[in-house]
């Protein structure tokens, strides 16, 4: 009995992370879906509503960069409490004030800005918690980063159709105030449930802001692996941009012309994902990372294969779905490498500065897809997007640096 109160004791903060996080992802899923539509539904404007994703894409580069050293600096505990009730805040202001003094475009506008702003930072805060939790609770990190990446899949999964759904009977604005009441549970969640790290507290930084921010990008830039996995994450992010952000809905509009379809191979696409994470969750920490990263990221780029022969929608849902199992490897593996290499002082900065580096290629992504999609049609924009992944993934398995995903140094806590 006391053993099994010991154990318990010992996970309860490690499962308490994960709740939390489910929670907050859920409520950004949320927001994600609520905040276009209440855009579309008080404006009528699709160049508004594709302004305001822009600000939420945005926000994520800038806190990338130049919030990292801030969440070293607070805390891992505390940024993510903070971030927590300060999107609870953003997010109701924009059903509160709606409803009594009126919201301009350009109020809604700062709001998403500053909403997206301050939750980039306590994803990353939540993340650097991650190790010690593991370490403590006894499960390896292979495990427990494949948790962290099957819970942001699920809460995909989840929360798209759940924000649907209660839109539509809820409407817009109790579906934003829901959405505030989530990210309180969730910092309530880490502000009595997951202690402060002890490794983290007692590495408390005092040199000068920009000086430590010099220090992350340093970092990356002088280990070859993470700077290697920098790299091809920005790539093939690009890549995806081009794809989910144009190619995907302008295919499936001209080949199936349904709109259900195109959730339908989102969804497969993320149930794909979920399946391979769990798998990973259970097998991951005895395979040679090198060889299953590669092997996973080429599997996913298959599906382009398949789009090009314009099959029927069964059979891309289910070459969707398999491919998709490839993904569950790839956040896990990166999560896992991170953590080993990183020091714990410098987490904040460090996955600040990669979470930028991934996504700063997106938006123009985004825009190349457009421009190109129109100009050579989707059957060459499918074939080239195949060609192009097929190489730039295959070439991983070349690469000296990222050879060393197999080897597992043990990261200093020193400064």
């Amino acid at each position: 009995m006391q053993l099994a109160t010991i154990k318990a004791r010992n996970t309860l903060p490690l499962y308490s992370l994960f709740i939390a996080n489910a929670i907050s992802l859920v409520g950004n899923v949320f927001s994600l879906i609520a905040i276009p539509w209440f855009v579309l539904q008080t404006t009528g404007s699709a160049t508004q509503t594709g302004v305001t994703g822009f600000f939420t894409i945005l926000p994520v580069v800038l806190a990338g960069f130049f919030g990292g050293t801030l969440i070293d600096r607070l805390g891992y505990k505390r940024t993510s409490i903070i971030a927590d009730l300060a999107s609870c805040v953003t997010t109701a202001l924009i059903p509160l004030l709606h409803v009594t003094i009126g919201l301009e475009f350009w109020q809604l506008i700062v709001l998403v800005f500053l909403g997206a702003l301050l939750d980039a930072p306590g994803s990353t805060a939540r993340a650097a918690l991650l190790p010690e939790l593991a370490e403590q609770a006894g499960m390896p990190i292979e495990r427990a980063t494949s948790f962290v990446h099957v819970i942001e899949r699920g809460a995909r999964l989840v929360g798209a159709p759940l924000a649907g759904f209660l839109i539509g009977i809820m409407g817009t604005a109790n579906v934003l105030w829901l959405n505030a009441i989530s990210f309180i549970v969730s910092a309530a969640i880490i502000g009595l449930l997951v202690p402060v790290p002890k490794l983290a507290e007692k590495e408390q930084k005092t040199g000068r802001y920009f000086d430590e921010l010099r220090d992350g990008l340093r970092f990356i830039a002088n280990d070859s692996l993470i700077l290697s996995i920098v790299v091809m994450v920005m790539l093939t992010n690009f890549l995806d941009a081009i794809f989910g952000g144009v190619l995907q809905p302008v295919y499936v509009n001209e080949v199936y012309g349904n709109a259900l379809n195109l959730g339908l191979l989102i969804a497969a696409n993320g149930g794909g994902a979920v399946i391979g994470g769990l798998i990973f969750a259970a097998i991951g920490h005895r395979l040679p990372r090198h060889t299953t990263f590669v092997a996973a990221f080429v599997l996913t780029g298959f599906r382009f294969w398949v789009y090009a022969l314009y099959p029927p929608i069964w059979v891309l849902t289910v070459v969707t779905l398999i491919t998709s199992i490839g993904a569950g490897p790839l956040n896990p593996i990166i999560g896992a490498i991170e953590f080993e290499r990183i020091p714990p002082h410098m987490r904040g900065r460090v996955f600040g500065a990669i979470t930028a580096g991934a996504w700063i290629a997106m938006p123009l992504g985004m825009l190349l897809g457009g421009i190109l999609t129109d100009r050579f049609g989707t059957f060459i924009m499918m074939i080239g997007l195949a060609i192009t992944f097929l190489i730039t993934t295959l070439s991983m398995a070349f690469i000296p640096a990222m050879k060393e995903m197999n080897r597992k140094p043990q990261v200093s806590s020193l400064p």
